[in-house]
């Protein structure tokens, strides 16, 4: 271990002389005349720089003229011109605007800080205007949001509770990787109701990766990877608050308020959600639990100098659900009406970001989180209790050159679960730990292709060692086309307690066998891009991308005679392929996006029909969006889900999925908006009944389209 952090100091000190004339250069908010953090300085394809707290940058330009492009999410982009030698410090202005939201340029999920639209990895940003915006439309989780992506499927796997997993390009929810800035919190046993417990009002982007992203983050990223990034405090302060209600009963109070002064910051969200119980297509079931959740986010800053950042944090979150006999919940059990199902969590999680930038630019970073998650499964045939224990540490080291970057890092990551009760369990325990060492360089062409390679070696307790290399380019043939194309490896570690499409009685799960070895990834994708902008307010961005994935040794899950539930490796692989075609017309006050994902997944190891359950082959969808003045905003959404195969290799029909929000800013601080999603109604209990037995002892059936029906809501917002 001594090594690996001899070799990262040795890159931190590794420096070049070149006949160039250091400048500093300070960038302050047009409008508040503050300092702004975090902006981007380039020329051309070459990033400079990035300002800190107080809005300075050392950068270094020969001699002559120099065209200089400064940008920021939230900000105008900003294009000057210098000659240089020059002397003192260059003053500079950037106002805010909504129009840069369209271009996203901080990248934390690359860690090399460079233009999203430049990154041999493609990568889709969320930002902040998404992040308000759906704060106003589902103010309670991030799940809407991310089934509003492309090759993004949110598959709800109980009807009872409503807990759901995340899927991309055909692959089941094990296979993403979820993170908090940077960090892992939702895996295994801890990944129970992990996109229902984030609410949007506190994050200030989210970054989704699809295909391959395994070098900088770890082996589980083998269909795709999420980064939500928090927000943190300006020098203004900020207070947000947020009041929400539905049609269906829902119930949402969300508040966040930040602020940073000269050496502390903080910022601090609560919410609070409360969800009655409904049954939509009146069977005596519910199909929206009776729920309360509550997120509580406190951070704490310190910035002992300019170029250093302290960050301690801790997040709690408490969640209870409770869903069944309609009877039962409203307190009038019977011997007949007698079925429920509850869960009850506790996830307690404390993290720490230390940041330092060196004169150099190279930036240092050290964190960590530590996270103790406690759930309560309780049905009317068994009940269990179990907890897992999860951390993650790393240090990492980011340094530029002329016509490159280098990330390098180590880490380790590791969880422990127990069952506490009962004693007759079958997997009373199973822990991970796994140390790894990482690297990425890019090395940047003349102004138009980059190179990005990458190589991680990974150390496992139980498994041995993994070696995962990558390698992405990208080049832009004029300024209107360019492409991009890569390949990654990946594995992820057998563990019977992972998120699945189908519901598993904890209490049936076998130990692990010594038998059963890691899955095994290879990815490819390749995609080309083509922009047009004809003014300000008129563009056209098209892109047209191609996805492969192998899995290798694919792990199963086998329920034996007597109803006990085992993992065996399959001898053939899982094979997802398709393509991915993304439109984004703007034209004044009005925006629209188009897009359509083709996605064929295969078990190659099925004999007969062999596509993966509950995955559709076409999905497509639509947004219209219409600015009017600074007041009005309205939006249209409409979606195609095309057939998929059940279990039984039944097809299903395809449905349209459509969404109508009007959002209205008053004077200046408040916004209400009221939204209605699924007009036209379409629920899978309009096809077929949503469970097989008897209403005392029911079977639900895995779901493959939305059961809760049309809903509408309005919120109320007031930021200061």
């Amino acid at each position: 271990m001594k090594r690996y952090f001899i070799w990262i100091f040795l890159c931190l000190v590794v420096n070049t002389v070149t006949a160039q004339e250091q400048i500093t250069v300070n960038i302050k908010d047009k409008n508040t005349n503050e300092p702004v953090e975090l902006v981007i300085i380039a020329t051309g394809n070459k990033w400079l720089g990035t300002t800190d707290g107080k809005g300075n940058a050392q950068i270094k330009l020969p001699e002559g003229s120099h065209k200089l492009h400064c940008t920021l999410l939230g900000y105008n982009d900003l294009d000057t011109t210098i000659t240089t030698p020059a002397k003192g410090t260059l003053q500079l202005y950037i106002s805010s605007g909504s129009n840069a939201m369209d271009e996203v340029t901080i990248v934390a999920s690359t860690r090399n800080n460079q233009a999203i639209e430049n990154s041999p990895m493609k990568i889709e940003v969320l930002g902040l205007e998404e992040m308000n915006e759906e704060s106003g439309i589902k103010p309670g989780n991030i799940a809407s949001i991310l089934g509003d992506v492309s090759g993004v499927q949110i598959q709800q796997t109980s009807a009872t509770s409503g807990n759901s997993n995340v899927r991309v390009q055909g692959l089941d929810g094990r296979y993403t990787q979820i993170l908090r800035d940077g960090m892992p919190l939702f895996d295994g046993f801890a990944g129970g109701f992990g996109i229902l417990t984030i609410p949007p009002l506190d994050l200030k982007q989210l970054e989704l990766i699809k295909g391959s992203a395994s070098t900088l983050y770890g082996g589980g990223a083998i269909a795709g990877l999420i980064n939500l990034i928090s927000k943190r405090p300006s020098y203004k302060q900020e207070l947000d608050a947020l009041v929400n209600y539905t049609s269906l009963k829902e119930f949402n109070v969300n508040m966040y308020t930040a602020k940073r002064g000269k050496k502390f910051g903080y910022n601090l969200f609560a919410g609070y959600t409360n969800q009655q119980p409904v049954d939509v297509n009146k069977d005596g079931f519910s199909d929206l639990p009776d729920g309360n959740s509550i997120v509580v986010h406190p951070k704490l800053f310190y910035y002992p100098s300019d170029r250093t950042l302290i960050l301690v944090g801790y997040t709690g979150s408490f969640d209870t659900r409770k869903g069944g006999d309609m009877n039962l919940l409203s307190g009038h059990a019977d011997a007949v009406h007698s079925y429920y199902q509850s869960n009850k969590s506790q996830r307690h999680t404390g993290e720490y970001i230390i940041e330092h930038f060196y004169a150099n630019q190279a930036k240092l970073t050290v964190k960590g989180n530590m996270s103790s998650f406690n759930m309560e499964q309780d049905e009317k045939k068994y009940a269990v209790q179990g907890d897992q224990l999860s951390y993650y540490d790393e240090v990492s080291v980011y340094k530029p050159f002329s016509s490159s970057d280098l990330v390098a890092g180590v880490n380790i990551v590791g969880n422990n679960y127990r069952t506490v009760t009962p004693d007759t369990a079958m997997l009373k325990t199973y822990g991970n730990f796994t140390a790894g060492m990482f690297g990425q360089y890019s090395l940047r062409i003349k102004e138009n292709t980059t190179i990005e390679t990458g190589l991680r070696l990974d150390r496992h307790n139980r498994y041995g060692w993994f070696l995962l290399p990558r390698v992405a380019v990208f080049h832009r043939f004029n300024q209107h086309w360019a492409m991009r194309a890569g390949y990654g490896r990946g594995y992820k570690n057998p563990n019977p307690l992972v998120q699945q499409t189908l519901q598993y009685n904890t209490l049936s799960l076998l130990p692990l066998s010594s038998t059963v070895n890691p899955e095994l990834s290879s990815g490819y994708n390749a995609g080309l891009n083509y922009k047009k902008e004809w003014s300000e307010h008129t563009s056209l961005f098209i892109n047209q991308s191609f996805f492969l994935t192998q899995v290798n040794k694919p792990i199963l899950f086998i329920t034996d005679a007597i109803g006990n539930v085992g993992l065996v490796n399959a001898g053939k692989p899982i094979v997802t392929k398709g393509f991915d075609t993304y439109v984004k017309v703007g034209l004044k006050s009005w925006e629209l996006y188009l897009g359509y994902t083709y996605t064929d997944a295969q078990n190659t190891y099925a004999t007969g029909n062999n596509f993966i359950p509950l995955t559709p082959r076409n999905r497509a969808a639509a947004v219209v969006v219409r600015e009017i003045g600074e007041a009005w905003r309205f939006g249209l959404e409409g979606s195609y889900t095309g057939s998929q195969y059940r279990y039984d290799y039944t097809k299903t029909p395809g449905y349209m999925f459509l969404a109508l929000m009007i959002s209205r800013n008053i004077a200046e601080h408040i916004t209400i908006v009221l939204n209605c999603e699924n007009l036209l109604d379409y629920r899978m209990s309009r096809v077929e009944s949503l469970y097989t037995g008897t209403i005392s002892n029911p079977t639900f059936k895995p779901l493959w389209a939305p059961i809760d029906g049309r809903v509408v809501n309005l919120s109320v917002r007031w930021k200061l």
